[in-house]
């Protein structure tokens, strides 16, 4: 997306905080660095967090903790993220600017699968209490993290669920790509799915977002 017109959007729209600047650059330098959500897509997650005043968040794929930082800042004091991610490695990257930033105590990250963490969440009864929930982790389960979701999410509340489009491989699905299968089959759901009002939007990798009815 290195076009002019895209350019023009960037510097156009782009309000992007010096410490969450400071984090994409360190990330830029990751071998796995493709894997961060796009600065133009994480302030449009900021603005609806914003927009429909979340106090509770999950995020399903942490990495290096950019997007978890763009939501924490705009939460207020009270609110939290559960950041949930399964490789903490990525994480240390992000962690110091959390700090930094003065929005540590607002991230609860929670090293070990997130179906696991999900799980905890329904259990202890927290179903229909949270607002938004971004998910952007493996694709074979996305499926499952979208249902938990789904539940621990308010009527009112949205789910952000990133790649979508999939570099495109979602036109063609292989037999034998079951991550691309997995995005595929949740999209044609998600285009059928009563529970929810939606919008696949062509921004980074593709992004739906799913309005809980």
């Amino acid at each position: 997306k290195s076009s002019p017109l895209w350019q023009y959007i960037l510097d156009h729209s782009l309000r992007e905080h010096p410490i969450l600047k400071k984090l994409r650059l360190l990330t830029a330098h990751h071998p796995w660095s493709k894997m961060m959500v796009t600065c133009d897509q994480a302030q449009l997650m900021a603005n609806l967090v914003k927009l429909i005043k979340a106090k509770k968040v999950i995020e399903i794929g942490v990495f290096t903790g950019y997007n978890t930082l763009n939501m924490a800042l705009v939460l207020p004091d009270n609110g939290r993220v559960i950041a949930c991610d399964i490789n903490e490695d990525y994480v240390k990257i992000g962690k110091p600017l959390w700090k930094e930033a003065g929005v540590e105590h607002k991230i609860d990250l929670r090293i070990k699968p997130a179906i696991q963490t999900l799980d905890e969440l329904l259990a202890s009864g927290e179903a229909e209490t949270f607002d938004f929930a971004f998910i952007d982790a493996d694709k074979e389960s996305c499926n499952e993290y979208y249902e938990k979701c789904l539940r621990l999410i308010k009527k009112g509340g949205i789910i952000a669920i990133d790649n979508v489009l999939w570099s495109g491989r979602v036109l063609k699905p292989r037999k034998d790509d079951l991550a691309t299968q997995s995005i595929h089959h949740l999209n044609e759901k998600l285009l059928r799915d009563a529970r929810v009002n939606i919008s696949m939007l062509p921004m980074g990798d593709g992004v739906t977002l799913a309005f809980k009815l």
